[in-house]
C-alpha cells in the first residue's frame, strides 16, 4: 500500500509541476519513479530500511529523501509547498476529460477557477467562451466531462476502496483488545463502487479500541467518537464506520450491516411469517422474546429456514427464491483460475519484460499465462507491427522449453477496425494461442455500426475473447453504444468468451451484463490485463464481479486445465476448414 501511496504522491508533484509549465524533464523524472514504485514488487519500507532506495530505476538521492519523507512523516515537504501554491481544485480540474494542465493553468488565471463546481457555474453562465483555446464544442466536452467526475465523486470504485479498507482492517486486527472483526456493507458485497466502509469488531476494551481508531493516521478528521460506534473521514475522502458489537450477536450484525437492504426486507419478511424477528442483535421469536440465533451469519439464515447465502449475492436479484429452492450456485473461488489470458509486456505498453511475467505467473502456481500485447493500429500503446509479433512468438516458443509446469501462450490484443475486421490478417492470426479482439478507437460510432462492427469481429474463426466488451472506465469513460445481446448471440453462436476485466478501473462486464452472458451459454474469461506486475493480483476483483453475476467455475474458460482450454481455441479453426 504505501508503494501506491508514495507514487500518487510523486503524480500529484508532476502534476503541480505541470500546471506551473515547469521543466518537461522534471516532470518526467517525478512520473518515471512513480511508475516504478507501482510496478515494484517489495514493500517500500523494506527497502529503505536496507538502504536500497536508490537502487530503483529513477530514483536518485533527492527523491529517495522525498520517499523517506512520506515514509516518516505522512507527508512530503515539497509536495506541501506546491499545493501552497497552488490549490488542490486546480488540480481537480485535470481529472475531467479534456481539461489537460495548460488549460487548468489557463482557467485558474484568468477566471480563478479552482473547483470543478466554479468550473460547471462558470460553463453554465456562457462565461468560458472566448478564452484562448476555449470554443464551443470545447465547453460541451468539458460540461459532459464534469458530469462524468461528479458521478465519480459519489462512490469509490472498489478496486481504491478496498485495499484502504484493509490497511485498517489490518491496524485494528492486531490490536488484543480486537477479538473479531470485519468488513460490511457493500464493500462486503463487493459492489463495483462503495459510499462508505462499515466495520464490525467484537472487542473486551472497546473505548480503547475507539480512540486507536479515531487516532489512525489515516483519519483526516473524527465525525463521531462514542464508546461503541466512531465514524472518521478518511484522508482519500471516504466516511468510515466502526461499531462494536457483542459476540453473542455478531453474526446477526454482520447479516444486517452487510445489506442489502432489499435482501434484508425480503429476510424479515420470511421471518415473520415464520413468528421470527430478525435484527441486529439475533433472530428473535415473536412469541416469547427468546433469541435463538446471532452468534454466526450461518446459524441466522439456519433459523429463518435458508442456507448460508454468500454477500455478494445479497440484492435481492432472486437469490433467496434460489435458497428456498436449493438452487444457489455453486460461486467461482479464486483458487479455481488455471491462469491469465489477457497481460502486456514492455513489447507495447506493459512496465515489464516477457521473463518477468511469466516468472510472476510461475511464482502464482498458474498453469498458464498469456502475452498478448497490442496489435500494430494502438500506436499510443506501442502495437506490434506484424513483423514484431512474429518474432516475439519465436520468443515465447523458444522461453516455454525452460518451463515444464507452466505454459506461456502466444496471443494478441488484437484492434477490431471501424468495419470489423482485425488487425492483423488470418495468417498471422492463425500463429497464436489465444487472440483477444478489443474495441480501442471510434468509441463514438452509432450503435448499429458499433454493434456490427463486433458481431463481425467474433465471427472470424481465430478471434477466441473479446475484451473489455462495453469500453468503459468507471467514474472517467461510459460504455459505448452496443446492443450486447446482438454481441452475446454472436459470442455464443461462434463459440467465443467474453471477457470480465478485472483492471479496477474497468470491472467490463459489470456483473449484471456478466450475469445476462452466463443466462444465454456464453462463456466468461477473467483476466486481468496486466500491465504492472502487481496487476495480477487485481483477479481478486474480477473473481468477485463472477460472484455478483452468479457464475461457476464452469462457466469460465480460464478454470479450464490447459489441455481442454486448447482444445477450446481450436474449436473453431477446425470448424472454420469444414
Amino acid at each position: 500500500m504505501r508503494n501506491l501511496e508514495i507514487a500518487k504522491l510523486f503524480n500529484e508533484i508532476a502534476d503541480l509541476l505541470e500546471i506551473k509549465d515547469e521543466n518537461v524533464f522534471k516532470i518526467r523524472a517525478y512520473r518515471r519513479a512513480a511508475m516504478n514504485l507501482e510496478s515494484l514488487t517489495e514493500e517500500i519500507e523494506a527497502v529503505a530500511a536496507r538502504g536500497g532506495l536508490t537502487e530503483i530505476a529513477g530514483i536518485g538521492k533527492d527523491l529517495a529523501a522525498k520517499i523517506g519523507q512520506a515514509l516518516d512523516r505522512g507527508r512530503i515537504e515539497y509536495l506541501e509547498e506546491l499545493r501552497r501554491e497552488i490549490p488542490r481544485g486546480v488540480v481537480e480540474l485535470m481529472a475531467i476529460p479534456g481539461v489537460g494542465p495548460k488549460t487548468a493553468k489557463l482557467l485558474f488565471e484568468k477566471l480563478q477557477v479552482d473547483s470543478v463546481e466554479k468550473l460547471e457555474a462558470l460553463a453554465q453562465e456562457g462565461k468560458l467562451l472566448g478564452l484562448p483555446g476555449i470554443k464551443q464544442k470545447t465547453i460541451e466536452n468539458i460540461v459532459k466531462g464534469i458530469q462524468v467526475v461528479k458521478k465519480g465523486r459519489e462512490r469509490m470504485p472498489l478496486g481504491r476502496a478496498l485495499p484502504l479498507a484493509r490497511e485498517i482492517v489490518q491496524a485494528l486486527e492486531k490490536l488484543p483488545q480486537v477479538k473479531k472483526i470485519s468488513m460490511a456493507g457493500s464493500l462486503r458485497r463487493m459492489r463495483e463502487t462503495v459510499r462508505d466502509f462499515d466495520l464490525l469488531i467484537t472487542s473486551t476494551k472497546p473505548a480503547k479500541v475507539m480512540e486507536i481508531f479515531t487516532s489512525l493516521p489515516q483519519a483526516a478528521e473524527v465525525l463521531v467518537h462514542g464508546e461503541t460506534k466512531a465514524t472518521i473521514r478518511h484522508r482519500e475522502g471516504i466516511q468510515v464506520d466502526l461499531r462494536v458489537v457483542e459476540p453473542g450477536c455478531f453474526g446477526a450484525a454482520l447479516q444486517y450491516f452487510t445489506g442489502s437492504k432489499e435482501h434484508n426486507i425480503r429476510v424479515r419478511e420470511l421471518a415473520s411469517r415464520k413468528g421470527l424477528k430478525v435484527s441486529e442483535y439475533g433472530v428473535f421469536s415473536e412469541a416469547t422474546g427468546k433469541r435463538l440465533a446471532g452468534a454466526t451469519e450461518e446459524e441466522v439464515y439456519r433459523a429463518i429456514g435458508l442456507p448460508y447465502i454468500p454477500p455478494e449475492l445479497r440484492e435481492d436479484a432472486g437469490e433467496i427464491e434460489a435458497a428456498l429452492e436449493g438452487r444457489l450456485p455453486n460461486l467461482l473461488e479464486l483458487d479455481d483460475l488455471r491462469g491469465d489470458l489477457h497481460a502486456h509486456t514492455n513489447w507495447s505498453d506493459g512496465h515489464h519484460d516477457l521473463e518477468a511475467l511469466v516468472e510472476a505467473a510461475h511464482r502464482k502456481r498458474y498453469e498458464y499465462v498469456i502475452v498478448s500485447d497490442h496489435s500494430r493500429s494502438s500506436t499510443v500503446a506501442h502495437g506490434l507491427s506484424e513483423e514484431r509479433l512474429i518474432e516475439q512468438i519465436g520468443q515465447i516458443r523458444a522461453l516455454n522449453k525452460k518451463y515444464t509446469n507452466l505454459r506461456i501462450l502466444a496471443g494478441s490484443e488484437c484492434d477490431i477496425l471501424a468495419d470489423g475486421r482485425m488487425d492483423f490478417p488470418d495468417r498471422v492470426l492463425a500463429q497464436l494461442d489465444i487472440v483477444l479482439c478489443a474495441v480501442h478507437s471510434r468509441f463514438k460510432q452509432g450503435r448499429a455500426e458499433m454493434t456490427a462492427r463486433i458481431v463481425k469481429a467474433l465471427s472470424n474463426p481465430y478471434v477466441h475473447i473479446l475484451a473489455h466488451p462495453t469500453g468503459r472506465l468507471i467514474g472517467e469513460r461510459d460504455p459505448y453504444d452496443v446492443d450486447l445481446e446482438a454481441v452475446f448471440a454472436a459470442a455464443k453462436q461462434h463459440g467465443k468468451a467474453v471477457e470480465i476485466n478485472a483492471q479496477p478501473s474497468r470491472l467490463d462486464l459489470n456483473d449484471h451484463h456478466a450475469r445476462r452472458a452466463k443466462e444465454l451459454g456464453v462463456m466468461l474469461s477473467i483476466d486481468t490485463d496486466t500491465h504492472f506486475l502487481d496487476q495480477l493480483e487485481n483477479m481478486t476483483l474480477g473473481v468477485a464481479t463472477a460472484r455478483r453475476a452468479w457464475i461457476g467455475k464452469s462457466d469460465v474458460v480460464n478454470a479450464m486445465p490447459l489441455e481442454k482450454l486448447l482444445a477450446w481455441s481450436d474449436k473453431s479453426r477446425r470448424e472454420s476448414h469444414k
